[in-house]
């Protein structure tokens, strides 16, 4: 196994990063190298210009209208606009349910759902947690009756991320109570526009609306709009979910997250030195990069394995775990670089990017809001307990 990457590939790595030098909008990298609020118009914008250049789909099959990357490409790509201070892509059209479609959806669904996905015509959110049914996520009770040739579907998803800007919901819905709880599952697309869609919001700790429930109350879906067979979901759902988590490791805004934390300790003082000099702190830092490296290792031997054709197994939830530990320790480093200047947690200034009358440096502003934020990575993506259950009973057999 080489974990080297090979002359074409650091000649695409050069080409990526000229690319993303001479086109990322400097008003968005200032916003993401200094943790400020994205709209939903700065994700848009910046997807626009990847799907001029036919990038849009990084993971996409040329045949679908992606470049046709190699996984170690995607990664490369990945790591390079990270480090620029590049938006993320929304993973809900083009990381989670296009996959889905292109493996699963009828020509008819691909022809119709791809493009704009790609093109950010129409944004997507995820409907799989229910109030208890999250990390049991087969006791869903969201149900959808067939009458004809549609589904009435009645029920409510919760903690559905950027759900306020959706413009298609795919949703996983109970059709056969009768059979074991994963039998009866199926996987419906469904217009947000559709008669019956109530979004409530749902304001998180840092003060966010980013997530919200979603409440449906005899809502119409053609039957034309449900993934594969009847009852299936659940085969459809866990493809997703592998997708998902492989995205939650997050190695390229790790990189670039620990990059702000060395220029920030190296501009906070303690004792009249930079904070970086301090061997305490210095020290958890070095910690938090050595996890970093090695989890980079262990992705690169994922993509290694993806190369051969070989599926990788625990493998995902081994990268899912580690790398929301090493997100959410280096928004924890971060806040306690600037101490009592991340107490003040507004996100008026956050918005403006700057503080205004509030004590302390501006790169203080937004920490407090990161740091309650990226709590949640260990629960979403199918908790880190349920990961660790994944890898003991495949890999430990327990």
């Amino acid at each position: 196994m080489d974990l080297n990457f090979t002359p074409d590939e650091l000649a695409f790595r050069q080409e990526v990063r000229e690319f993303v030098a001479q086109n990322l909008p400097a008003d968005l990298r200032h916003k993401v190298l200094n943790g400020l609020i994205l709209s939903s118009e700065d994700y848009i914008r910046w997807q626009k210009i990847l799907h001029a250049k036919g990038w849009g789909g990084p993971g996409w099959r040329k045949e679908f209208g992606g470049p046709g990357w190699t996984a170690v490409q995607q990664y490369i790509f990945d790591e390079e606009i990270a480090a620029a201070g590049a938006p993320r892509a929304i993973p809900f059209g083009l990381k989670m349910v296009a996959p889905v479609i292109m493996q699963y959806g009828s020509p008819a669904q691909q022809q119709r759902f791809l493009p704009k996905i790609l093109s950010a015509d129409e944004w997507w959110c995820q409907g799989y947690s229910e109030p208890g049914a999250g990390s049991d996520l087969a006791s869903l009770k969201t149900r959808a009756v067939r009458e004809g040739d549609h589904y009435i579907v009645n029920g409510q998803k919760t903690w559905t991320t950027q759900g306020q800007y959706a413009d298609w919901i795919f949703c996983l819905v109970r059709t056969d109570t009768e059979v074991k709880p994963q039998r009866g599952i199926s996987f419906l697309l469904i217009d947000m526009k559709t008669p019956g869609i109530t979004v409530r919001p749902i304001i998180t700790m840092d003060g966010a609306h980013e997530v919200n429930e979603v409440w449906f109350e005899n809502v119409k879906v053609p039957v034309e709009n449900r993934i594969g067979e009847e009852n299936a979901g659940w085969t459809y759902a866990k493809f997703l979910l592998g997708h998902e988590r492989t995205n939650i490791a997050g190695i390229g805004i790790a990189k670039r997250e620990l990059a702000r934390l060395k220029r920030i300790a190296s501009l906070e003082q303690k004792n009249g030195k930079p904070l970086i000099r301090d061997p305490l702190f210095a020290a958890r830092i070095a910690q938090v990069e050595i996890d970093l490296t090695a989890l980079e290792i262990t992705n690169l031997r994922v993509l290694s394995a993806e190369a051969e054709r070989r599926a990788p197994g625990p493998e995902a939830s081994i990268l899912k775990i580690k790398g929301t530990e090493i997100q959410q320790a280096i928004t924890e480093l971060l806040v306690q670089a600037v101490g009592q200047y991340a107490l003040p947690l507004r996100r008026e200034a956050m918005a403006a990017g700057y503080q205004g009358d509030a004590v302390g440096p501006f790169y203080a502003t937004p920490l407090a809001a990161n740091y309650l934020n990226m709590r949640k990575l260990s629960i979403y993506g199918g908790s880190n307990e349920i990961q660790k259950n994944i890898i003991s009973q495949m890999i430990l057999g327990l």
